[in-house]
């Protein structure tokens, strides 16, 4: 049986590219859908795009890891799926041409670490969270993931995110260098394609030559994945703590729900 696609491509002007997060409800990151954009991004660079955007849903980019199916699966199937989310964030980080992000709205936990690896950030302006939330779920952070992070907002102000499990409104995020614009939700898309169009406007050498001399430090956190750090984060999903903490969050939002529904 056929997979649903959970992005949609678009060549919305000659060689830029948008990629819409688009699976109901929740964009949440699934091992189909980082796979499909892995492939996507792939397909574009080969495809001649000179700059894609990756963008969500208004009000929701995601809201990270599809927790309830991820909480089915065996190890061997857990570890397949560190494998494919570290290779997403290599292909972002590693990218030739630049991928901007359209924050659309929420964006918790795997929806700002995809982020994180990006060229650059415009968030939707409103009552929305983003950030690092792991250890808020019982999860601790791959060195790999609080590196990317500690690069865009200095060392202090990452731990002291990333400790809390902060998640913090645009307007926060701005200030702290998480985003780099902060605009109304109607414009976001908007904004993030007048800066693809404007970077992919750029003398495409000099471009690519500089962005790899920016982004080394970043591409360089890749050098080191393996199986070890796979397992390793399968020791900590299985581990008690993750999965007490993973449980008790679907309770509470199974909890919310119902009062909604009520």
């Amino acid at each position: 049986m056929d997979v649903p696609m959970s992005i949609d491509y678009a060549e919305v002007a000659p060689g830029i590219g948008l990629l819409t997060l688009n699976r109901p409800p929740a964009n949440a990151l699934s091992p189909d859908l980082l796979a499909e954009l892995d492939e996507k991004l792939r397909g574009a660079v080969k495809d001649g795009a000179r700059a894609v955007v990756l963008a969500g849903q208004p009000g929701l980019f995601s809201a990270g890891f599809d927790v309830p199916l991820l909480l089915t699966l065996g190890e061997t199937a857990m570890q397949s799926f560190w494998r494919t989310f570290f290779e997403v964030l290599r292909t972002l980080a590693t990218s030739p041409i630049p991928v901007g992000t359209a924050i659309t709205g929420h964006c918790p936990a795997g929806g700002t670490v995809l982020s994180l690896f990006t060229d650059y950030r415009i968030a939707a302006q409103g009552e929305f969270k983003l950030g690092l939330n792991e250890v808020e779920v019982g999860l601790s952070m791959p060195p790999l993931v609080f590196a990317a992070f500690r690069r865009l907002i200095g060392a202090r102000a990452a731990e002291q995110y990333a400790v809390a499990g902060s998640l913090i409104p645009p307007a926060e995020a701005l200030a702290c260098g998480l985003v780099d614009a902060v605009v109304p939700p109607e414009r976001v898309v908007e904004e993030a394609l007048t800066r693809a169009a404007q970077l992919a406007a750029l003398p495409p050498n000099a471009l690519a030559a500089t962005r790899a001399l920016a982004r080394a430090d970043l591409v360089d956190l890749f050098n080191d994945l393996s199986e070890d750090l796979y397992r390793e984060m399968n020791v900590i999903w299985f581990g008690t703590e993750t999965q007490t903490a993973m449980r008790a969050l679907l309770n509470r939002i199974a909890d919310n729900k119902k009062r909604a529904d009520a």
